[in-house]
């Protein structure tokens, strides 16, 4: 598991000891990227359930200006500053020890352009998190900004949602990437 381009190229990421976490795959990694682009420049990243921040240290290296990494093990936290340290990326970075639901419910939150979603497999979290994005999602999102899942493919069904409308989605042996926008933006 390494950095794949930007400032911190080819640096290693330490993993999370255990099974607690489900890491993506570099080469899924390079494709998620590959499809945001140059778009990455300058954004405001959330990074759910982080594990070990992979994704969020991505962004940075390829020139995301903020990061706010979000998890609830302790161990992932730590990961997480380690591998922010390795990389020389602690500036742009913000980690939260807390529940993804209860920070997405919290009142003040500035909008995001990129909120990955990678949470723990076959519980269904992927949906509920969704569904509560849903409901304020103008809120949470830039006006352009958009929402990345990260889910095993016999994860996937089809949302019923009001205001995110998934517009890509793309399949990369057991990992799927689900890309959703706001419907109504302004």
């Amino acid at each position: 598991m390494r950095v794949i381009s930007g400032s911190a190229k080819g640096r290693k990421l330490k993993l999370v000891p255990g099974d607690s976490t489900r890491p993506i795959m570099d080469r899924v990694k390079e494709n998620l990227f590959n499809i945001i682009g140059s778009w990455v420049v300058g954004t405001r990243w959330l990074d759910l359930f982080a594990g070990t921040g992979q994704v969020g240290i991505e962004a940075l290296s390829r020139g995301a200006a903020e990061v706010v990494f979000i998890d609830t093990i302790r161990v992932a936290i730590k990961i997480i500053e380690a591998n922010l340290r390795h990389t020389r990326l602690t500036a742009g970075a913000e980690i939260v020890q807390t529940d993804a639901f209860d920070y997405l419910r919290r009142q003040r939150i500035r909008p995001f352009d990129v909120i990955y979603v990678a949470p723990p497999q076959y519980k269904g979290i992927w949906r509920e998190v969704m569904e509560l994005l849903d409901e304020r999602p103008s809120a949470l999102l830039t006006e352009d900004g958009i929402v990345v899942v990260q889910i095993d493919p016999r994860e996937y069904e089809t949302l019923d949602l009001q205001n995110l409308a998934l517009y890509d989605q793309r399949r990369y042996g057991s990992t799927q990437l689900c890309f959703y926008e706001q419907t109504a933006k302004g």
